[in-house]
Formats: structure tokens, sequence, C-alpha cells
């Protein structure tokens, strides 16, 4: 497919290289001309001088022809109106744009643009490599900045037959899988758990310290 990047920083210029690896054709857009020595000389695209959000310079990159747009700019304003240009007025099917502000990544999803809050996509990382064996934040469902989180925790000892149902609640967390002895399965109706058993719940964000609490409280047996 036909790509245009809006911004040739390290994310835009190393998507640009590895996409056209990949046999795509792509126009990469950025107002400074030097950020294009990151492309490097075998690079076999378009590398185009020019405002992200200018129509001419779109159109010079082949828009009207795109299947992907991907706005990648140090700025939310340029990510945001290219994108929404790329989307409302030229009609391209798949368009992220990426957003250093979560507050205003929600808004714009609305329009249809998909995008990566790159403030919150960092926080999460941080915290999953800080996170100890026995529970990992393993990352968000869906688009831009979900409420949607899949935690991983590890059953404590002392567990024995533990209704997999005790860790479905409504509104707040869902058990989607279990991994046991290297063998991770879909749990059936009436599934049980064990010591040493590694869950996999889709959890609302603000009721992760809910989750963790109800794996702990397995060891306790039936309430």
């Amino acid at each position: 497919m036909h790509v245009v990047i809006a911004g040739c920083g390290r994310v835009g210029s190393q998507l640009a290289r590895e996409l056209t690896t990949g046999g795509h054709t792509m126009a990469i857009i950025d107002k400074d001309r030097r950020s294009f020595h990151r492309l490097g000389d075998d690079f076999t695209g378009e590398a185009l001088h020019g405002v992200v959000f200018d129509r001419g310079t779109l159109e010079q990159a082949g828009i009207r022809r795109a299947q992907a747009f991907v706005a990648v700019t140090s700025g939310d304003n340029s990510n945001i109106v290219s994108a929404r240009a790329a989307r409302e007025h030229y009609g391209v099917e798949r368009v992220v744009a990426r957003i250093y502000d979560p507050a205003r990544a929600i808004i714009y999803e609305r329009f249809g643009i998909m995008t990566i809050a790159a403030a919150q996509w960092t926080v999460d990382e941080v915290k999953r490599a800080l996170s100890p064996p026995e529970e990992r934040l393993v990352g968000s469902i869906g688009p831009g900045p979900s409420n949607v989180v899949l935690a991983s925790y590890l059953v404590p000892s002392g567990v024995h037959a533990a209704a997999v149902a005790s860790l479905n609640v409504p509104g707040q967390m869902v058990l989607t899988a279990v991994t046991r002895e290297g063998r991770t399965a879909v749990p059936a109706e009436g599934g049980l758990l064990e010591t040493g058993d590694q869950v996999h719940l889709a959890v609302r964000r603000d009721a992760l310290d809910a989750a963790r609490s109800a794996v702990a409280a397995l060891a306790l047996g039936p309430a």
C-alpha cells in the first residue's frame, strides 16, 4: 500500500525505513530538511520538505492514493490537523496520530483517528518493567488511551480448586486466560485454579487494586 508519514524524527524515519523494506511505497514529510539524513542513502521512498498539513504538500506526497497516513511530528497540533485532513478531506482509511496529551487523544478518537498517547504508553511500559514477576501489566486493550488493561497475576500458594468465576466481576474484571505448566488456555465454564497458575485478566484501569486483592484472596478460600 502507499503510506504517507508526517514527521521524519526518530519514530517517523524508522517507520518509513521498515515499511519500504516491507514492500510498501512511501512518502515522508518534514519541515526540516536536515531530518531526512535519518532515512539513510538506501531509502527508496520520497522525502518531501514542507508543512505536514499543507494540502499542496500532502497531494504531492500522494495522499489521494494513500491507504494509510501516520502523523508522528513533535507537536500535537500538527499531528491532529494533518490527521484530520487525511481522514476527513481525503478519505484515507487508516489514520494514526501520536498525541502527547492523553486527554486530547480521547477527543480525537471520536473523529475516527486512532491515537497513540505517548505519555500513557510510557507510563504503562515503566510500570510493567517495575512490576514483580508475579504481577504484570501486559498492556492496554483497544486504541488510544484505553480504560481497559490486560494484567497477569500468579495464583498464590495455598490455593486449591478455586473457582474461575471468582475472578469475574461485572464492570471491573474478566478472567480471559490461564497459563498452567507452560500452556495457556481460555478457562472452561466451572474451571478451577491452582497454586502456580498464571491468570490473565482484562481489568478496568482504576480497578487494578481490586484485581490484585481478588487474586490474593483466593488463598483464603470461598467467602
